[in-house]
This record gives structure tokens, C-alpha cells and sequence, in this order.
């Protein structure tokens, strides 16, 4: 049947009306939309619970457990309503509404797929939906109305929905777009033949199309997207039910629509761990709805538009004229207002031939020791990473080699990710996660403006201050290699110690992530724990050490590449825009590394993500000192890169009473099969004063409050004992034997009554003993 004779076809009055099927109907489709929304936010924050602490590790499986309780549960309900209904105004309705409820269950395959893998995500919607379609299309063929008089009206909806995302989201990679741009259309395609004009008006048909796209984006989305396509993709539906019975035209219009929900934000990135970019994809979600309401007026225009002479060449030109500058429009709006770029994710290769360095800890000249390190590594990076090398450079891809760790960072997805594991140098390839554009952050400043120069409870406790007084030791000769969010270096608590500060920001300071050339934070973690080691005023253990930075968290979420970024500067230090392997000036390198942070999945870390790159910073003699994390008091919750190593000295929390904190984590470590004892030691970290951006002070509690003490403690012994520069076992050891027992409770986590255990290892860290007993006193 043609389109024509098909829209001049007398209508047909519906048979077996029922007002009891309409009630039914309206008390299912008003409501869903909204608690559905409710529903996966409360699912999407259980799952995001896992993400912040691994003592919630079990509420990982909320998202599964949810869609399928959802799809059981609604599969029933809508299953019932589709038997039991005889008006065949609804009764196809119920139909469609029952079918994509089922889908949920070929979608629960996308839960399982991780954090970071965009792509593959993008390809198993495309396959499922397209899949799903071809059998729906087979049996509804018969009924199945392209429609193409229609088809502009679906391009200007669709341009209308996108334009607030173009302005806050971003895109990934070509790739990225390519295939979510697949996926979206497969999606709309799927959704084309489950909505229907059969209630004969446009508001009761609209509210079967919100249902059907709601349950369609519930199971589609995952970690996080699913809640942006439930309020995208319904707030349009009385416009796309306006376009029925045209199917080319409500597909291309839900499945640009959910092109643009999945592409311009990240679902990895709605992290609340992150917090910028949910923010930005609330605002972009809560003014489509808007629009979308709007557009619902709109709709009914459309359709008297297209009913008064579809074939008219002059409304097929005006039709067609619209969407096409609304479309020029998107575009302009996108170059002009939004985020133009490439932010997609990359790729972390790790090659099989890693260099052994052990032996040049038995060189006795630091200097010396260092030197060889750099000459040694970077040799063994040129020489093993050129063929991977000579590939990218004829390929034109995009690369960065690293050499404290032989590996190498890659622009691309799926496919190249495919070429580099069966690639025989190898050893594996994780993600490289790389955050989409956000508004420069304002520094977030602390309650206190100056403080009155007492020494704080937390160094008394550790008896740094005894060392100052007894010994008169305060770091001096000791550089600190500071990696966090940044640090304000004007903060009269730690500028003067800056080793650039009467000199040059070459070597002293380096930001992988946004290229500043002078010390900055924008986020205030990095000032604060900075604050904690060299800290005047009472705040900091070694008030006299030096210190140098990088930015490998100004976000609050890396990955492995800017983690490496950074542990490289501190090896061998470069100037502003210089090269790390041709460059780096190991004699400037660092003697003690603060790391407040931690790698895990979410930012592409496996448990082996860094471990050689920290095991070759212990060879060059320098001491790594890491928090273990805030997702305690579950034992076997020391699990992410570099606080498990065996390499490094990782320290858990307490608080001023001497209890350990709930949150810190506990060992053993499990996730690399070593069942190693962690943490190492405990300092303070609750309540912690310290430095904040623009000159101000504030408290912070976390085992990344906790880290700065130990630190600062290695500072004050490497100072008062300089035999020890670069002995990191004798060092280790000293704290160790030196550490005060704990005495504080033990009902919550891991205590076992051994020492060392997992909850606090071997007890407190006191520096005043460790360095009496350097200066053997």
C-alpha cells in the first residue's frame, strides 16, 4: 500500500473500548517515567557506594539485580495489562510497552562490561538493537509505515533535543562517535516498531511513546547514561508522537536523540567521585526537558503541517529548509559555544621486556645512582619501543613513551586496542581514561584565615616537634616530590620552600594536564597534604624540606599515563615544555614522593598497573611513601595501585584519640594473589589543619591526610642522618622498630592481635624515636 492511499484511507473506529483499559493505561504511563527515573538513581547510587568505598563492594551488582527485578516486575505487570486488554486503542500499546520491557534482559550483558569501555558498549547496543529490530521488522512488516514526507520534522526534533548537550557535553574519539551515532540509530530503529498511533490522539499516544523510550532507555543505559536517556528521550515524545505513523521519521529522531545522550558525556564520568561533569550533564538533561515540554506545542503544529497535502513541493522544500538550518544551527552552536575537541579515551601499553635495574642500588653516589637510572631506562625504552614506535609514526597516531615503566600511551579504541594485544612486544593493554571538557574549577579555599603558629595536635602526636627542639632538625637538604591536585604556591605556609621559589619553575614544576608553568591548585587536596609535610606554623613535620610538584589528579580522576607522568618528573626532572627522556635531569630528582592518591579500575588500573615503575624508583634510592585509601574498615581493601606494592611504604589513618579511622583501608592484599600485610604503619589523618588554596587553612579527614606524616617523617631522618639518603630498607626498617605500639580500640576491622596486621600494620609512626635512633642516641 502506498503512503498516499494509506493516509487517504477512511479510519476505522476502534472496537471494544474500554474505559477501565484507558485508566489502566493512564495510571501506567503517566507515572513510569518519573519512577523509573527515581528507580535507576537510586540503583545507578548504590553501584556508585561500590565505586567510592570496596567495603560497599557487594553493591556493585545493583545496577544487574536492578534491571532485572525491573524487567520481572514490569514484564508481569505490562504482560497482564496486554492479555487482559480487549481496546484495541491500547491493547497494541500494551504490546510495545510489554515487549521493551523484555528487553531489559538482553541488555543486562552491558552491566557487566566495566568501567571504560566505551566502544564495545557502543557495539553490543548496536548489536543487540539491530538484532532485536530485523526480528521485530520481520513480523510487523506488513504494518510498518515508512513515512518520508515526515522525515524533516524528525531531523529539526532531534537537532532541538541535542542542542543544550552540544553546549555542556563533549565528544570522544572519531571512533566514539561513529559507533555511538550506530547505536543510537540501531536503538531508534528498535523503538520505531514498538510505538503506535492506534490511541488517536497525539497526548494519548505521546504517553505510550514516553513509556516505551523510558523502558528502552533504562535497559540501554549504563553507569550512569541510562538516567540521562530517561529524561532525554521522554521529554519528547508527545513530538515524536506527532510524527506517526511514520517510521523513518520517529526512528531518526529517537535515535539521534539517543546518539547525542550517549555520545557528548562519558557514563564512566558521572561518577560522583568526579562531580563535574554530572554536573554539567544535569544542567545539558534539565533544560532538554524543558525545550522537550515546548515542544510538545510544537507537535501539533507539525502534524497539521504535515496533513494539509503531504505531497505539496512547497511544504516538502519549507519542511526540509527547516531541518536543515536548524541542523546548520546545531553545528555553529557546537563550534562556537560548546566543547570542540578530541577527548576520548586512550590506551595504556605495557610491553613485555621490562628493564632490570636491581643492581645499580649498590651504587654508593646518589648522584651516580640516579644518573644510571635515567641513562639506563630510557635506553631500554628507545631501544624495545621502536617497532610499536615506527607503527604509530607511519599510522599518524598519537603517542606518548614512557620509560620509568617500559610503556607507551596510545590514541585510539576498540581496533587498535585489538592490534596491540596480539602484538608479540606486549604484555598487555588496560584504559587510559581521559576526562571530557569541564569549566576550570575555582580553588575551593578553607573557613581559616591564619593560624596562630601552634604546633598542631597531629605533629605533637608523632613528636615532630621534639625533633625540632632536641635535635634541631626540620628537612632541611631534603626535597620533596609532590603529586597531587597542585599546590597554591603562594600560600605563605609552603611558598618558601618551594625550590623554585627565587629561581625558575624548570625542574621544580611540571602539569601534564593542563600545561601551567607555575605552581597551582584547583581542586585543594594537594595545598592541604603538602601542607601536612613542609607546612611552617605548626602544620607541617619538616617545615625546612624543599619541595616540587605535578598535577596528576586535577580532576580527581587520572589515570595510569598521568600517574607515570608525574613519577617520572620526579626521577629526573625536566624544564617547562622539555622532554622526559632527553631531558630529565635525575641530580634534581626528589629524595621522598608524598602519594594521597590511588589507581583504580575506574581509572584504568589493574593491580599491576605501576608496579614496575615504583619497584625501578626504589632501586634509584627513593623513598615512596602512599596512602592506602579510603575504603576501609573491610579487610582485603587495600587494592589499587601503588598503595599494595611491596615497593612502597603505605600508611593508614588515625585519629586524635589514636583509633584507627573507619575508613582506612585494610589489608591483606588479595586482588595480585601476594596476601601481602598492608598498611605499613599508621599517622594521624582525621581532622588534619592544613594549608588551603588562597592562603587559607581547613581540616580534611582520609588516609590521604595520613600519607603526608610518613613522609615528612622520612625528610626529618634523611636530614638528621644523611647516611641514610637512598637506603630505603634501612630506612623502612627504623620506622618500623621504632613505631609506638597501638593502643587504640579494635572492634571494627582486621585486628588480629600479630604484629604487623592489617588494620595498622606496626603501629604508629614516632619520628622523635626513629631519629634518636639514627643518631644513635
Amino acid at each position: 500500500m502506498t503512503e498516499e492511499s494509506l493516509s487517504n484511507a477512511p479510519i476505522s473506529e476502534p472496537q471494544n473500548r474500554s474505559t477501565a483499559s484507558l485508566v489502566f493505561y493512564l495510571l501506567l504511563t503517566i507515572p513510569l517515567p518519573f519512577c523509573l527515573f527515581i528507580y535507576h538513581f537510586i540503583v545507578w547510587s548504590f553501584e556508585q557506594s561500590a565505586i567510592i568505598s570496596l567495603s560497599a563492594q557487594a553493591f556493585a551488582w545493583s545496577g544487574i539485580v536492578g534491571l532485572l527485578v525491573q524487567t520481572i516486575a514490569l514484564g508481569i505487570v505490562t504482560g497482564l495489562l496486554w492479555w487482559l486488554t480487549n481496546d484495541a486503542r491500547f491493547k497494541t500499546w500494551f504490546r510495545g510497552i510489554f515487549i521493551a520491557t523484555l528487553i531489559g534482559l538482553s541488555t543486562l550483558l552491558l552491566r557487566l562490561l566495566g568501567a571504560n569501555n566505551d566502544q564495545l558498549g557502543f557495539i553490543t547496543q548496536f548489536l543487540i538493537a539491530i538484532i532485536l529490530f530485523f526480528i521485530l521488522y520481520r513480523i510487523e512488516k506488513n504494518n510498518f509505515v515508512w513515512g518520508k514526507d515526515k522525515l524533516p520534522f524528525g531531523l529539526l526534533i532531534s537537532a532541538i533535543a541535542i542542542s543544550p548537550l552540544v553546549i555542556f557535553g563533549s565528544l570522544g574519539l572519531v571512533g566514539d562517535v561513529f559507533l555511538s551515532l550506530l547505536a543510537g540509530l540501531a536503538i531508534g530503529l528498535l523503538a520505531s516498531t514498538l510505538i503506535t498511533d492506534s490511541a488517536e490522539n497525539v497526548l494519548l499516544n505521546g504517553l505510550g511513546v514516553s513509556t516505551v523510550l523510558t523502558l528502552l532507555a533504562s535497559s540501554f543505559g549504563y553507569d550512569g547514561s541510562q538516567l540521562i536517556l530517561i529524561v532525554l528521550l521522554p521529554a519528547f515524545a508527545f513530538g515524536i508522537a506527532a510524527l506517526l505513523p511514520s517510521k523513518s521519521a520517529t526512528s531518526v529522531a529517537i535515535g539521534l536523540i539517543t546518539f547525542a545522550g550517549l555520545a557528548f558525556f562519558d557514563p564512566t564520568e558521572l561518577t560522583i567521585v568526579l562531580g563535574d561533569i554530572a554536573g554539567l550533564a544535569v544542567n545539558a538533561t534539565a533544560i532538554a526537558l524543558l525545550i522537550g515540554w515546548g515542544t510538545s506545542l510544537v507537535a501539533l503544529l507539525i502534524r497539521q503541517v504535515a496533513k494539509t497535502g503531504s505531497t505539496s513541493r512547497t511544504k516538502r522544500a519549507i519542511s526540509w529548509s527547516s531541518a536543515g538550518i536548524a541542523w546548520m544551527f546545531l553545528i555553529a552552536t557546537y563550534f562556537l559555544f560548546g566543547n570542540p575537541g578530541n577527548y576520548g579515551d586512550r590506551l595504556f601499553v605495557i610491553l613485555k621486556n621490562q628493564a632490570d635495574i636491581s643492581d645499580v642500588a649498590n651504587i654508593q653516589n646518589r648522584d651516580e645512582r640516579l644518573q644510571e637510572t635515567y641513562k639506563r631506562l630510557t635506553e631500554h625504552a628507545n631501544v624495545t619501543q621502536a617497532d610499536l614506535r615506527n607503527i604509530f609514526d607511519i599510522a599518524r597516531v598519537k603517542y606518548t613513551p614512557y620509560y620509568l615503566q617500559n610503556s607507551i600511551e596510545v590514541q585510539g579504541g576498540t581496533l587498535m586496542r585489538l592490534f596491540l594485544t596480539f602484538h608479540p612486544d606486549v604484555e598487555r593493554v588496560i584504559p587510559s581514561p581521559r576526562l571530557r571538557a569541564a569549566p576550570e574549577a575555582s580553588p575551593s579555599p578553607g573557613f581559616v584565615t591564619e593560624v596562630d603558629g601552634s604546633v598542631q595536635w597531629n605533629i605533637t602526636m608523632i613528636g615532630a616537634d621534639k625533633v625540632w627542639e632536641e635535635f634541631g632538625v626540620q628537612g632541611e637538604g631534603i626535597i620533596i616530590g609532590q603529586s597531587d591536585s597542585g599546590v597554591d604556591g603562594e600560600h605563605p605556609a609552603i611558598a618558601g620552600q618551594y625550590r623554585g621559589y627565587n629561581g625558575s619553575d624548570d625542574y621544580n614544576w611540571f602539569d601534564p594536564w593542563a600545561g601551567t608553568t607555575s605552581p597551582n591548585d584547583e581542586g585543594g587536596h594537594g595545598t592541604h597534604t603538602l601542607g601536612t609535610i613542609v607546612g611552617k606554623f605548626g602544620i607541617g613535620v619538616a617545615p625546612e624540606a624543599e619541595w616540587i610538584g605535578c598535577v596528576n589528579l586535577d580532576r580527581n580522576l587520572a589515570n595510569p599515563a598521568l600517574y607515570l607522568d608525574c613519577m617520572q618528573f620526579m626521577l629526573a626532572p625536566f624544564p617547562i615544555g622539555g622532554n622526559p627522556l632527553t631531558d630529565g635531569d635525575p641530580t634534581q630528582a626528589a629524595h621522598v614522593l608524598n602519594n594521597s592518591w590511588g589507581c583504580p579500575d575506574i581509572e584504568g588500573c589493574d593491580p599491576n598497573a605501576l608496579l614496575h615503575a615504583v619497584d625501578n624508583l626504589r632501586h634509584a634510592g627513593i623513598f615512596v611513601v602512599v596512602s592506602t585509601g579510603n575504603d576501609g574498615p573491610s579487610c582485603e581493601t587495600v587494592a589499587s595501585p601503588l598503595s599494595l606494592y611491596d615497593s612502597v611504604f603505605s600508611v593508614g589513618a588515625i585519629d586524635w584519640n589514636g583509633d584507627m579511622a573507619s575508613f582506612s583501608s585494610r589489608g591483606p592484599v588479595t586482588v595480585d594473589g601476594s596476601g601481602r600485610i598492608k598498611p605499613d604503619i599508621v599517622a594521624p589523618g582525621m581532622d588534619i589543619l592544613s594549608s588551603l588554596p588562597q592562603g587559607t587553612y581547613g581540616a580534611n579527614s582520609g588516609t590521604s591526610m595520613a600519607g603526608p606524616h610518613v613522609a615528612g617523617v622520612v625528610a626529618l631522618i634523611w636530614s638528621a642522618q644523611p647516611d641514610l639518603i637512598g637506603d630505603i630498607d634501612a630506612t623502612e626498617q627504623l620506622i618500623i622498630d621504632t613505631a609506638q605500639p597501638y593502643s587504640g580500640r579494635t572492634d571494627e576491622g582486621c585486628f588480629t592481635g600479630e604484629i604487623p596486621n592489617n588494620a595498622y600494620g606496626f603501629g604508629v609512626v614516632d619520628v622523635y624515636e626513629a631519629v634518636k635512633q639514627a643518631l644513635g642516641e
